[in-house]
């Protein structure tokens, strides 16, 4: 696990948006941890987060032009990606969508810069793929080209509610569909990494078995 990726981790956790316990899954099942991006909810956090993110893109090498957030979480997290980038001295332009069409000013769906060239779609996970699948429509649409994902954590697990449906994860899936890399921050094997370097005595060393066996379980290929 290289630094980056181990200083994201455990910020997470002491941030508190890494939880360890029992929580359902929208795929209903029983997970020992659960991450949520809402809760980077100061400025601070958020500011420290939007650097993870930006240095992780620039470190991808991922040829880009602008940033799209989809609503609601990728709306932050894309404008705070923006303004790291600008401070580490790659200044881009983000846009960002409504759920709703706006019927006054200027209306539309899309907010921000107009949608052009490589565009990189940042939220915080990626679930069962619907809002990339919407926001490469969007994009597409405005004759713009989608050319990467970049989330917080992948939790390279199988996709779909039931265990046999399939042998790959969400963010493989959607890799394939579009043909465009998914880069995350973070994933799965970086949190049982930064768990088995805990130590038998700390807390956090409780939650290392919980999580082998929900990887052993539901790990994808």
């Amino acid at each position: 696990m290289n630094n980056l990726r181990q200083e994201f981790i455990e910020f997470s956790v002491k941030a508190g948006v890494i939880r360890f316990g029992e929580f359902v899954t929208k795929a209903g099942r029983n997970s020992p941890y659960f991450f949520n991006a809402g809760l980077f909810s100061d400025g601070a956090n958020l500011g420290k987060l939007a650097e993870f993110y930006a240095q992780t893109l620039i470190d991808s090498g991922i040829e880009f032009d602008m940033l799209f957030g989809p609503a609601y979480k990728g709306i932050t997290l894309a404008s705070a990606t923006a303004v790291a980038l600008a401070a580490k001295g790659r200044n881009v332009s983000f846009a960002y969508n409504r759920k709703e069409a706006k019927d006054h000013g200027e209306g539309g769906t899309i907010v921000g810069a107009k949608l052009q060239g490589k565009v990189v779609i940042i939220d915080d996970v990626i679930s069962a793929g619907t809002s990339v699948r919407e926001s490469v429509e969007m994009i597409r649409a405005a004759g713009a080209t989608p050319c990467a994902v970049l989330i917080a954590l992948d939790r390279m697990e199988r996709s779909g509610k039931d265990d046999s449906l399939s042998v790959h994860s969400a963010v493989q899936e959607v890799s394939e569909t579009y043909n465009m890399p998914v880069v995350s921050i973070g994933n799965l094997n970086d949190l049982f990494d930064y768990l088995s370097s805990a130590g038998t005595d700390t807390q956090l060393a409780q939650h290392k078995d919980a999580v082998a066996n929900y990887r052993r379980r539901y790990g994808a290929t």
